[in-house]
């Protein structure tokens, strides 16, 4: 996989994926395309691309860290998390100030930034992103955001942008081979 926004040498992305222990992710924009669908009765639904999710579960079974970091609240983003691994503990909603939330699983964690991934579209992602040691963005983020990303997929976001930001990340760290091995080794066409 390439992209014009993964420049070689110690200060692009390939430089930095190694040190990578977690990664983070905001939901709306992210995660899904950025739409929310409100009905009359309060009930909301997101639209999340299968690709994404499997991606996450890849990633959560690879033993990094893994979280989401959202302003909204939304229990469709609980369902989610659940079904994909991540533990409730480490889904954070209604993050209106999403660097405390960061630094607070920093200091848990015992994660120096340059540990940390995270990835974000819009300017309420950003003081995070220029604290991490590994920025994403989707292809159709704000422009402020792609100018500070590091790794920014071709895809927009919920159309298969995390996907892309989560094969980068452990092909870089060498274990993506390892995650889907099993899948090559089916019987083949029939």
């Amino acid at each position: 996989m390439t992209n014009s926004r993964q420049p070689e040498g110690r200060g692009g992305p390939a430089g930095r994926v190694a040190r990578i222990r977690w990664a983070g992710f905001d939901v709306d924009g992210v995660m899904t395309d950025g739409g929310i669908w409100l009905a009359a009765d309060g009930t909301e639904a997101k639209r999340f691309h299968s690709r994404d999710g499997h991606a996450l579960k890849l990633l959560v079974r690879s033993g990094l860290g893994v979280a989401v970091i959202t302003g909204r609240r939304s229990r469709v983003v609980e369902l989610r998390a659940a079904e994909l691994g991540i533990g409730i503990g480490s889904v954070h909603q209604a993050a209106h100030d999403k660097l405390a939330v960061y630094e607070r699983i920093l200091a848990e964690e015992g994660l120096s930034p340059e540990e940390t991934a995270f990835a974000g579209d819009d300017m309420v992602d950003l003081p995070i992103m220029v604290r991490a040691g590994l920025a994403m963005a989707p292809a159709d983020a704000a422009p402020e955001v792609l100018a500070r990303a590091h790794f920014v997929s071709r895809s927009k976001a919920g159309h298969g942008a995390v996907r892309e930001m989560v094969e980068f990340l452990l092909r870089g760290q060498g274990r993506w081979d390892a995650l889907i091995g099993g899948y090559a080794a089916g019987p083949g066409p029939a």
